[in-house]
């Protein structure tokens, strides 16, 4: 084929390489499409800074990348997604829309107190609300402090207060523990700062937050799941020891609870009379005696002789003529005594201070439907009947004890047999193979390959080979000459010159068409001649 091609005319030759170029070029694209990479998400729901920040990054590092529907998302090849992770990661990238306290990184020179206290306060919010994003129900947070300036004057000084809003990922919610968790968050990290004073609010403007105090007298979200959780527990408790007697699916339970949420103290002051007046003397007040003996009367002229100072009092050895002058002296003048004494005696009393707990179960209400007994018969077939009235009773005792029932508490219990009605079975058709979806994504993948294999052979046996034949036929071959002049075997197939055909004219088409054949006969006439 390559003779061929090189007898072929100059536009031929062109026109067939750039029908290889073409053909080349497609089975190359097509390669390039069917090996086309896996994208994967990189980043997601990043700000135009962030954005721009992480295209340039993409393009230093020569990655590919292309943009998601709507520009929502960054897309990469699913092979390389956590390395361009972690090396955007190292260049801190994605920054995100707040700023912690990198800000106190780049302090200038000269900054004011004022400006200080901002910076720092920027950065607390933008910690806090990085803290709060790592939350997997949280896609963005913002918080907002208010921090009054402190005060020398004790009236004057102001509790700090919060604000958080919150935007959660669709069909995402937070329990009250994830809401109080993040209440309590804020208010650790802000000093004398009261988790009372922190109000969390979603994107719809809906307030998270709730006060478990009930100040508004109404009863807050944690009394209301409170009872949610008395009432499951106890379906809970009767369902499981149903379900092994009757079946699973063949009991329906419902219990409502009365609870009492009243908060009340009793304080209770209780007189009784005394058994035993002895034992009713509980303290002496008061015991006072005393005795007095009066010394012998005036005698002698008065006079200075008279009122002399008694004469210094001698200590008798004897003690008996002591005694002895003793009761001589006491005989000699009057005597007085005196005894008082105070005794209290109390009442019985009992004093009983008594504090109700909140929350305890006034009344149970329940209500039990058992489904009929299900027989299969010889034929196959299943058969409902009731329950006999001893089951039923054994039943009614179960729960009663499975539910806690108290009479003197007023619970109620009613249990019924009564027949199920099945909804109607709808049967789903099964999945033929040609739409199940590993089959559609397998078709996907060997299509595209089975595309560029037929595109490739088309190529070559449908465009290439054709268009190098037909060009072949249509190049003349060099008419018979003579052995002795051409020196050349003539080749089968050659066609025969014209009848008619001018030699000169001849000669000067072949001069024209191939002129190397002209010039081997010149060549082989030279050769000949020397």
């Amino acid at each position: 084929m390559v003779p061929q091609f090189a007898r072929l005319p100059i536009g031929q030759k062109l026109s067939l390489m750039l029908g290889a170029a073409a053909a080349v070029a497609i089975v190359v694209g097509a390669w390039l499409y069917a090996r086309e990479p896996d994208w994967r998400v990189l980043f997601g729901n990043l700000s135009d800074r962030d954005g721009g920040a992480t295209i340039a990054a993409l393009s230093q590092l020569n990655v590919p990348y292309k943009f998601a529907d709507g520009g929502g998302a960054i897309l990469v090849p699913a092979d390389r997604v956590h390395e361009m992770r972690l090396r955007l990661a190292s260049q801190g990238l994605p920054k995100g829309g707040t700023v912690g306290f990198e800000l106190v990184d780049n302090q200038k020179f000269g900054a004011t107190q004022f400006q200080e206290q901002i910076n720092y306060q920027r950065g607390l919010e933008g910690e806090l609300a990085r803290s709060i994003q790592s939350l997997a129900a949280v896609a963005s947070a913002r918080v907002h402090l208010a921090i009054p300036k402190p005060s020398v004057f004790v009236r004057d000084t102001q509790t700090p207060t919060a604000s958080v809003l919150l935007t959660l990922h669709a069909g995402r919610t937070l329990d009250r523990a994830q809401i109080a968790g993040i209440v309590h968050l804020v208010a650790s990290s802000v000093p004398q700062l009261n988790p009372d004073s922190v109000n969390v609010i979603d994107q719809n403007g809906a307030l998270l937050s709730q006060r478990k105090d009930g100040r508004d007298g109404a009863l807050d979200a944690n009394a209301l799941d409170y009872v949610r959780q008395i009432e499951q527990a106890t379906i809970a408790r009767i369902v499981d020891i149903l379900e092994p007697i009757v079946g699973r699916g063949n009991a329906r339970v419902q219990v409502t609870a009365d609870v009492d949420f009243s908060r009340t103290e009793q304080v209770a002051e209780t007189f009784k009379p005394n058994a035993d007046p002895a034992a009713a003397a509980r303290r002496q007040l008061q015991l006072s005696e005393s005795t007095t003996s009066g010394a012998a009367g005036a005698a002698g002229v008065p006079g200075a002789l008279s009122n002399q100072p008694p004469p210094t009092p001698t200590a008798p050895i004897d003690p008996k003529a002591a005694a002895t002058t003793a009761a001589q002296t006491a005989a000699s003048g009057p005597v007085s005594a005196r005894k008082d004494e105070s005794v209290a005696f109390e009442v019985d009393k009992t004093i009983q201070h008594t504090r109700a707990a909140s929350g305890q179960v006034k009344r149970l209400t329940a209500a039990v439907v058992v489904n009929h007994k299900r027989t299969v018969g010889a034929d196959g077939k299943a058969a409902y009947a009731p329950l006999p009235a001893e089951d039923m009773e054994k039943l009614s005792a179960l729960v009663r004890e499975a539910m806690g029932f108290s009479k003197e508490r007023g619970d109620s219990l009613n249990v019924v047999n009564a027949a199920f009605s099945e909804p109607e079975r709808v049967e789903v058709p099964e999945l033929p193979l040609w739409k199940q979806p590993d089959t559609v994504a397998m078709a996907k993948d060997g299509g595209r390959y089975l595309l560029f294999a037929l595109l490739i052979a088309y190529l070559v046996f449908g465009v290439l080979r054709p268009a190098l034949r037909r060009a072949a036929e249509r190049v003349p071959l060099p008419p018979p000459t003579e052995p002795a002049l051409t020196g050349q075997h003539i080749p089968a197939g050659a066609q025969p010159q014209p009848p008619g055909e001018d030699p000169l004219a001849r000669a000067r088409r072949l001069a024209r068409e191939d002129p190397k054949i002209v010039a081997n006969v010149v060549k082989s006439w030279v050769g000949q001649n020397g």
